[in-house]
């Protein structure tokens, strides 16, 4: 059969550099970083006493008070950000077919401090099970695609991927074939993560995984930085609306871009360390590029997943120079987790943005904080680093990767 061509009409970000798709685009461009110490807890015992939380963000602005107390922040932030892509795309909610509209979207963790909270409040009593009737609702990673779709009457695929980091980017290459395959005519699709809790910084600070840059956490994430200590934690959404071309068209709809294709593979080498030489990732980025119909020589953009880890970064550029050869060089590279952190689950969807606006704007994001260069990465590499570069962008890609070894590669095209 023949696939049909899918676009992207809506956008919506809730970053630490940004609550809306406006904002998270001038702080990419203008090189803001996000990293501050954290608000929500004493960290007076924790290694790691900074992250890249939201700023000045309230849910109950957007979301009435009492629908909000019943859900975690991962869930809350998927609402906004899905409500600004709906809003961005101007769907006709009363003559759309709710049937053919889905809602596939990516978290990692999902509730983890509603987990937290309830564990707690059981450990501090008498041993009776009082628990929150909204507990398992409230913490349960489905729950923010199901509210999503409550809230909107779509009756389409429904339903949360999980991978980790990759999660958001496994659940776009989802949505791309729902409709490519004729499931679906439009498909809401992202994620969220809310992991800025005292269960998420001690578990990675026992890990070893995060910067302990405390003295300076706006340099923390320093992605391609010799002196590079570890990830900056980030949390947040990013909302894409996916369409059918025909179907987008025939509506009048802006398009940001055309979606044309997707990769997955799995490293199938350790729990949480990648394959030094990127073993996986040249084959995520081989599969994305053959899923397009696209050469090596095409891509001009490349938003890498870049967590600022001392064996990540130089594993993934490897990997970069291995696929396209000498055509490397050319490619305008970055990691906009050196601003925003790392939304672990909403990763991918806020990266493909920061691609798809990028393609608009002709503007690629800086790579901030670089300030020593590491002997282990090619130096004809462009990293993009410390300032935005203009460039004409056709075809843009993202790549995103989870701890199990989960790769997922996203590629974006002009429209012709």
């Amino acid at each position: 059969m023949e696939l049909k061509r899918v676009v992207v009409t809506g956008l919506g970000a809730l970053t630490p550099i940004g609550n809306t798709k406006e904002e998270y685009w001038e702080g990419l461009i203008s090189g803001k970083s996000g990293a501050a110490p954290i608000t929500y807890y004493d960290t007076e015992k924790f290694k790691t006493k900074f992250a890249c939380e939201l700023k000045n963000f309230n849910a109950t602005d957007f979301i009435d008070r009492k629908l909000a107390s019943r859900m975690d922040k991962f869930t809350q932030y998927a609402m906004v950000a899905a409500d600004e892509a709906i809003a961005d795309a101007k769907l006709d909610l009363d003559t759309i077919n709710k049937l053919r509209v889905g809602v596939i979207w990516g978290a990692g963790i999902g509730g983890l401090e509603t987990f937290q909270e309830e564990v707690l409040n059981f450990a501090k009593g008498d041993g009776t099970p009082r628990f929150n009737p909204f507990f398992i609702p409230k913490m349960i990673a489905d729950i923010a695609p199901g509210n999503i779709s409550i809230k909107y009457g779509f009756m389409g695929p429904n339903y949360t991927t999980v991978s980790a980091c990759a999660s958001s980017a496994n659940a776009m290459f989802d949505a791309l074939n729902s409709i490519r395959l004729g499931h679906c005519d439009v498909v809401v699709t992202g994620g969220s993560e809310a992991a800025v809790t005292i269960a998420g910084m001690g578990g990675f600070n026992a890990m070893h995984a995060l910067s302990t840059r405390n003295e300076s956490p706006e340099t923390a994430s320093r992605p391609f930085d010799a002196t590079r200590d570890g990830f900056v934690l980030g949390e947040g959404a990013g909302a894409l609306i996916l369409e059918e071309y025909e179907y987008a068209k025939a509506r009048g709809a802006k398009i940001y871009a055309e979606f044309v294709g997707g990769g997955l593979s799995s490293d199938a080498y350790h729990m949480t360390a990648p394959h030094p030489e990127g073993r996986g990732v040249v084959a995520v980025m081989r599969n994305c590029l053959e899923n397009a119909g696209l050469k090596p020589e095409d891509v001009d953009h490349i938003n890498t997943h870049g967590t600022s880890t001392p064996l990540g970064d130089v594993a993934e550029l490897k990997a970069i120079s291995e696929i396209f050869g000498s055509h490397a060089k050319h490619i305008n590279i970055n990691s906009t987790k050196s601003m925003t952190g790392h939304l672990l689950g909403a990763a991918g969807a806020i990266e493909a943005i920061s691609a798809i606006l990028a393609m608009e704007h002709g503007i690629i994001p800086p790579t901030i904080n670089h300030t020593t260069v590491d002997e282990n990465i090619d130096p004809e590499l462009n990293l993009t680093l410390n300032k935005a570069q203009k460039r004409n962008i056709k075809v843009a890609m993202s790549n995103t990767f989870g701890f199990g070894g989960h790769n997922a590669c996203v590629l974006f095209k002009k429209l012709d």
